[in-house]
């Protein structure tokens, strides 16, 4: 009798330990599994059509990549210092120094995605026309991208800015007018949107591709090729070496990410991490 109850107590005690252990195997899988997912914020566009192309290339190295899509520049940053993201793609270096001085973010920039020329769009004017005196001009109201559209009005001798003003210049830093243009500032999202409304509209690329517009066909004129204005990918500083963003990085800033950049935006969009 005893022999018996030492023999069931040994193999209930067996069975104990594999379940157990077969129940740690579980966790540590959905662990990693968990491990291997990076939340990246885009907003609406070319930045969500890139990271589509990057999910598949990622996704060969065992990332998984999941898309939170917004349509402003505000929340992708919010989100991501809340910790609702590990990562996002939608800004250039000056808008994440502004974003950072202002609130205090802990966010960091950890590699270069693309470039995204600023350009202006009309419906009443043609490329190379002269703008009539006392048109409305719409820019976009966000510090950064504001003065980046003062920036482009002033490249054109339209404005004339203060002197060493740079990116964060505005309205205020308007030291001449000459034509008395009239200046409407919108929400960057709904600027093509307005475009009938307006005389002239300061659009960013994104923003205008997502509304059937190519700033180098479609454009009255546009920023130079060496505007300063690379667009980045950012995380906070906690992340900035775990093992899931370089493996994205790497997929982002692969041959096949700049094939597809080149063949689908046709010049509208380049690599921003590729020097000549």
């Amino acid at each position: 009798m005893k022999k018996h109850l030492l023999f069931l107590s040994a193999t209930l005690l067996s069975a104990a330990i594999i379940l157990g252990g077969c129940g740690t195997s579980g966790q540590e899988d959905k662990t990693q599994t968990v491990k291997q997912t990076l939340k990246v914020g885009v907003t609406a566009g070319p930045h969500a059509e890139i990271l589509d192309e990057v999910k598949k290339i990622a996704a060969k190295d065992g990332l998984q990549v999941e898309t939170i899509e917004f349509n402003d520049y505000i929340q992708p940053n919010v989100a991501l210092y809340q910790g609702e993201l590990d990562l996002n793609s939608m800004q250039h270096r000056p808008y994440l120094d502004n974003i950072v001085k202002d609130r205090n973010y802990d966010l960091v920039e950890v590699a270069k995605s693309v470039n995204f020329p600023m350009a202006a769009y009309s419906q009443k004017f043609k490329k190379d026309e002269k703008i009539t005196d006392g048109a409305t001009i719409g820019i976009p109201n966000d510090p950064t991208n504001g003065g980046r559209a003062l920036l482009l009005l002033a490249a054109q001798k339209l404005i004339t800015l203060k002197e060493g003003i740079g990116v964060r210049a505005t309205l205020a830093d308007v030291t001449e007018n000459p034509h008395n243009f009239q200046f409407k500032e919108l929400d960057a999202a709904i600027i093509p949107r307005s475009l009938s409304d307006l005389d002239v509209a300061v659009i960013n690329t994104n923003y205008a591709i997502a509304t059937g517009m190519n700033p180098v066909n479609d454009s009255i004129f546009i920023e130079s090729a060496e505007s300063p204005f690379v667009n980045i990918l950012v995380t906070k500083s906690t992340l900035k070496d775990d093992p899931r963003i370089q493996t994205f990085i790497k997929a982002y800033q692969s041959e096949a990410t700049a094939k597809f950049i080149a063949e689908h935006f046709k010049g509208s969009v380049t690599p921003g991490w590729v020097t000549n």
